[in-house]
């Protein structure tokens, strides 16, 4: 009875800014106090990510949950070459082992509609996998209760995903830094990781970030190993009101911080390529240096970046 009320409480409110949360044609380019965690945090040895820049390539993966969820996986990796360009479909991967980010899309959305997010990770030393959900996806039947079973979708495709590191002639093979793996979602894709550290808690994963998120139908009952967590969201978010994602923010018990955008709204500043996705991407490689790499330096230079233009505030408790 509680599962079916938290999805209808969903249901009401993604159903209410349906518009607001889908991803239209025209879009497609493009002091809060912290209580301590009770489990410390397994942090990664001490290093250093990479300084350089990489080229990026992409790939997809056909995957299925229990034979009746079907799941294409785009992939998004650093890979050989000058840096810069487009992503190039199936291009070599670079040397080295890169930490894994597993990322979840929003209602009506694709993976392919966050690319210049997803791949400006990638560039950076990232492999970053998104799942196209059966239901909340492109194409499917918009059923918004089924994010209920998208965070047991992540956690399946993350399995098959690290798995490549080891399967003979892949083209990641000896790529993934299996132990280094963070989560990330927009809007229903937010819902969908919160949910993966909570009530169905992964407990592979080492950071998360949300993307104007809220815990409807998931909880705030975080579990497991400490996992730092930033949230990302908008003050004029017309969808996901800024005060659920920040009460979200506020019950997690572990290192935080929370990028608020004063004019942000529900997710153009993920889609179009201008001034706030700079800061957002720039403020997300920097978090995910320190807690996937181990890079102290790039815990010290995130305030920068989420400052820079003062398009941005950081309420910081990493």
């Amino acid at each position: 009875m509680l599962r079916r009320r938290a999805a209808l409480a969903i249901a009401t409110l993604f159903t209410a800014g349906l518009a607001g949360c889908a991803i239209h044609p025209a879009e497609r380019a493009a002091p809060s106090v912290s209580p301590k965690a009770t489990t410390p945090a397994p942090r990664p040895p001490a290093g250093h990510a990479p300084t350089e820049s990489f080229a990026v390539g992409v790939r997809q993966l056909k995957l299925n949950r229990d034979g009746d969820r079907a799941l294409p996986v785009t992939v998004w990796y650093p890979a050989r070459g000058a840096a810069g360009g487009a992503p190039e479909r199936s291009a070599p991967a670079a040397t080295g082992r890169f930490p894994v980010m597993m990322f979840s899309h929003g209602l009506g959305a694709r993976p392919e509609d966050y690319q210049l997010l997803l791949s400006r990770w990638a560039a950076a030393g990232f492999v970053v996998a998104a799942p196209r959900f059966p239901h909340t996806g492109t194409g499917g039947d918009g059923n918004v209760l089924d994010v209920l079973n998208q965070p047991a979708d992540v956690s399946y495709a993350l399995t098959q995903v690290l798995a490549l590191d080891e399967k003979p002639d892949d083209p990641l093979r000896g790529r993934l830094a299996t132990d280094r793996v963070a989560a990330a979602g927009h809007s229903a894709g937010g819902v969908t990781t919160i949910g993966l550290f909570t009530a169905g808690r992964d407990d592979r994963l080492d950071a998360g970030i949300v993307f104007a998120g809220t815990a409807l139908g998931v909880g705030t009952g975080f579990a497991g190993a400490a996992a730092p967590q930033l949230f990302v969201h908008g003050r004029a978010d017309e969808v996901v009101d800024y005060a659920a994602g920040k009460a979200v923010y506020d019950a997690v018990p572990w290192p935080k911080a929370m990028l608020s955008l004063p004019k942000g709204d529900h997710g153009r500043a993920l889609l179009s390529d201008g001034k706030a996705l700079r800061v957002v991407a720039d403020t997300t490689v920097e978090f995910l240096r320190w807690t996937l790499y181990g890079d102290a330096a790039a815990k010290k230079r995130l305030p920068a970046d989420a400052s820079r233009g003062g398009l941005a505030t950081l309420d910081n408790h990493l």
